[in-house]
């Protein structure tokens, strides 16, 4: 099995992974998922024995590495620091109206697959292959997803 080198990997999918990890935590915690992902996947990258399914394998990382992150928040609420002024951002924010905030309240799997469809703008079938899960799946989740997001915003 010949692997490609990893910096090509990463050349391949940081950007799209990163839009990815904005979808499901925001912009803010992206940046330190996208790298949480890339380091796990160079500890692991020797190991592999089949190069077949690289871009999956990464997204596999990067959603788990967005669970954790939002498991922490959830944990860990954030406050503000009396005195403390707040780290300039090197991107502007982008305009998020409470709908993506939704979007990241919902479960894993529906909040992976609505980020891939909505944000990435990928068929169903491609869905399924980055989650490891079938084209049936990939659309019941982002049905799923859907209806729980109309629930919220009407409610």
């Amino acid at each position: 099995m010949h692997l490609p080198p990893f910096e090509t990997l990463i050349d391949a999918h940081a950007a799209e992974l990163h839009r990815f990890l904005v979808g499901c935590v925001g912009p803010t915690e992206a940046e330190d998922c996208l790298q949480e992902t890339f380091m796990s996947a160079l500890r692991a990258y020797p190991r592999l024995h089949d190069a077949d399914h690289l871009r999956a394998w990464l997204y596999t990382i990067a959603q788990r590495k967005a669970t954790d992150v939002i498991r922490r928040m959830a944990r860990r609420p954030t406050r503000v620091l009396d005195g403390v002024e707040p780290v300039a951002r090197s991107a502007p924010e982008p305009i998020d109206d409470g709908l993506w905030q939704q979007v990241r309240a919902l479960p894993a799997k529906q909040r992976a697959a609505v980020t891939h469809r909505f944000v990435l703008d990928l068929a169903y079938a491609e869905i399924g292959s980055r989650m490891g899960i079938s084209e049936e799946a990939a659309r019941q989740n982002v049905s799923a997803g859907l209806r729980r997001l109309r629930r919220e915003v009407t409610s």
